[in-house]
């Protein structure tokens, strides 16, 4: 069973490697700066207060995901200790610049997770669960450019599948928080890397059947951290 402590300090290292990079090698990272000709006029149209709908204040990223899920909790009925299983997974986003350095980002993905109580296994669901937060960029001009972020994620089941010798499995999800932090590096005026963590805190309610005995285990801590890496691009 993971410990959500275990993730938590996980999830604090590497916030601080990432948002520490910039400060610990501000020499290194000023010989890195590509202050492209291009990434003016990005920047620019990202500060003037117009153009809304300009293509630069659009960014995309298409990254392969590892959601490293908790699953504690335990069924009403016999006290069983519930855990969920990990998954890799594509990831599409979409970010938007309402300014060079504050952007709000959207991400896609789905991914499925197996199910279990006292080791037995009680299925497998999907789960779709668009994210959408709030993010700082703290050098937007640079090769190397690192961001915070912080909002909201609702998380939708379907497609569950019944394990040997249960029934009629249901997960509902609901609202959770989420924050994470990333970076850009840059190769290109258009073309960069991205390494991103998120943490989204989320309770999921467990129903299943076996036989003719119900069973539910309520609030289970899914509270899954997302780790990614991909491809990011600009206009």
């Amino acid at each position: 069973m993971k410990k959500l402590s275990s993730k938590q300090a996980l999830l604090g290292a590497l916030t601080l490697a990432i948002v520490s990079m910039p400060l610990t090698g501000t020499a290194n990272a000023q010989d890195d700066t590509q202050n492209y000709a291009q990434n003016y006029t990005r920047n620019d149209v990202r500060s003037s207060g117009t153009d809304w709908l300009s293509k630069d204040r659009f960014q995309f990223r298409l990254r392969a995901i590892d959601v490293i899920a908790d699953g504690d909790g335990s069924v009403t009925q016999n006290g069983l200790k519930t855990d969920v299983d990990n998954f890799v997974t594509p990831e599409l986003d979409v970010s938007y610049f309402f300014t060079k350095n504050i952007a709000a980002e959207l991400i896609a993905a789905t991914s499925e997770h197996g199910i279990t109580a006292g080791g037995l296994e009680l299925g497998d669901a999907w789960i779709l669960p668009p994210t959408l937060t709030l993010q700082y960029h703290f050098a937007p001009d640079n090769a190397f450019s690192p961001y915070i972020g912080a909002g909201l994620n609702y998380s939708l089941f379907y497609g569950e599948n019944d394990g040997p010798g249960f029934s009629n499995l249901k997960v509902d999800g609901g609202v959770g928080y989420a924050v994470q932090a990333g970076f850009d590096y840059w190769l290109s005026d258009n073309w960069g890397l991205n390494l991103d963590v998120k943490y989204i805190k989320l309770d999921v309610d467990v129903d299943v059947d076996l036989g003719a005995t119900h069973l539910d285990a309520d609030n289970v801590n899914l509270d899954p951290i997302i780790l990614g890496a991909g491809l990011s691009y600009r206009f």
